[in-house]
């Protein structure tokens, strides 16, 4: 059985997050090793087209930590230190802060 994925930034991962379009593919927005599963524990995913995922020079993985990468970035990370922890625990987990 496939593992149930949600998203805190969006209800519906089958649109993307900026276009609405239904051709997507899953963000996990904290790259590196182990980081996947933290970003499918706390719903640190996205659903984005494409072209805004890895497919152009305006994609968040060919800009990272900026623009939207970074804005989805700052947003779970505020996110988590409201329901989760403090900024040394994102830290911690995450291994930098975004704000």
């Amino acid at each position: 059985m496939a593992k149930k994925l949600f998203s805190v930034l969006q209800s519906d991962l089958s649109r993307c997050y900026v276009t609405d379009s239904t051709n997507v593919a899953i963000h996990h927005i904290f790259p590196g090793s182990g980081r996947r599963t933290h970003c499918e524990r706390y719903g640190f995913i996205v659903a984005l087209r494409p072209d805004y995922h890895n497919m152009s020079d305006h994609s968040v993985h060919d800009n990272p930590n900026k623009g939207l990468d970074l804005e989805l970035k700052q947003s779970c990370q505020r996110y988590f230190e409201q329901h989760h922890g403090s900024r040394d625990e994102f830290r911690q987990i995450f291994k930098m802060s975004y704000l």
